[in-house]
Formats: C-alpha cells, structure tokens, sequence
C-alpha cells in the first residue's frame, strides 16, 4: 500500500521536473542556455548537443555566447542553431558565436503563454493519469484482501491529496512562468 503510494508520487515528482525543464527551454527574453538544449549538432556523424562541444555562458542579460572548443565545428554549431526554430539568428567571428535574444513582442509573449499554459495541463494530465493507476493498483489488492475497505478509503484519499498538491504546484509553475514571460 504505501509503495505504491510512494511510487505515484515519485512519478508526479518526475512530471513536474520534466515541466520544469521544458520550461527552462522556454525563450522568455532573457538569455538562457537552457534554449539550446534540445539542438543537436552533427560532429562526426554523431548528433552531439552543444553543451557537449562548447562553452556557453550569458555575457549580457540577452547575448548568450558559445565558444566551441574545437574551432572546426563553429560553422557547424551556428548551422544547427540557424535551422532550428528558436528564433534567433547567430552571429560568428569564426571563433565565437553570439547569440542576441530580441525582445519579445506582445503577441509573441501571449503565444508562449499559451504555449506554456498547454505544456501544464499536460503535466496534469499525466498526474492525473499517475492517480488513476495507483487507485487501480489498490483496488485490486482489496479485490485480492491485501487491503481492507478502510484501508482502501485512505489510500484513495492519500493519493488524490497528492494528485491535488502536484496539480498546484504545476499551476504555480505556469503561473510564475507566465509573469517570467510577460515581463518587459
């Protein structure tokens, strides 16, 4: 019983970690490595991420810099940035890339409200989805008098207290999002 409690929130926890990383990926105006995660660069046949080859950091709030440290793969980094769809053109002295994050428009921020508002009701959704399987998982050990009938009523409750508590922390993860893009 209290396994497969601690599994579903475990899950839960898992759901809003990859929410938090998926908003991390979010351009928001301000730089942020995070948005060149999910690029992959082609070095030596091998689809590698940037951080992998190069050094980012932040110099300014919205010029994010990447020094490969294989001067060789530049043109290949700045291909790989330019055909992905972060919106942002590179530029490179051959040894350095720059990339200068623009500021948002307003109907760009409420595009990735709504983005972002989609990407939470996913993570809900799946909480859900977390909640609906460990309550089958307990029923059936009542079905197999593992549990009692009480034991079932308070399982069942304890489960939805922590489908409630993950559905709002998702919410507040949205919401601080949210003023994060709508920020000027």
């Amino acid at each position: 019983m209290k396994g497969i409690i601690e599994e579903a929130e475990t899950k839960m926890e898992k759901s809003l970690s990859v929410l938090s990383s998926d908003y991390s990926a979010v351009r928001a105006g301000r730089a942020t490595p995070a948005v060149l995660d999910k690029i992959r660069v082609d070095y030596y046949g091998t689809p590698t991420p940037i951080n992998q080859m190069a050094a980012i950091s932040v110099s300014e709030a919205r010029v994010l810099t990447i020094q490969p440290w294989d001067i060789t793969t530049c043109k290949s980094i700045t291909r790989a940035i330019e055909t992905s769809n972060i919106g942002i053109n590179p530029q490179s002295d051959g040894r350095v890339i720059r990339l200068a994050f623009p500021p948002l428009s307003e109907e760009r921020r409420r595009d990735l409200v709504k983005e972002t508002s989609k990407m939470a009701e996913e993570c809900k959704v799946a909480v859900r989805s977390i909640r609906r399987d460990a309550i089958e998982k307990l029923k059936a050990k009542k079905k197999n008098s593992e549990l009692t009938e009480d034991e079932l009523k308070q399982s069942q409750k304890e489960v939805q207290n922590l489908t409630d508590k993950y559905c709002k922390l998702a919410d507040q993860t949205f919401e601080d999002k949210k003023k994060e893009i709508m920020e000027i």
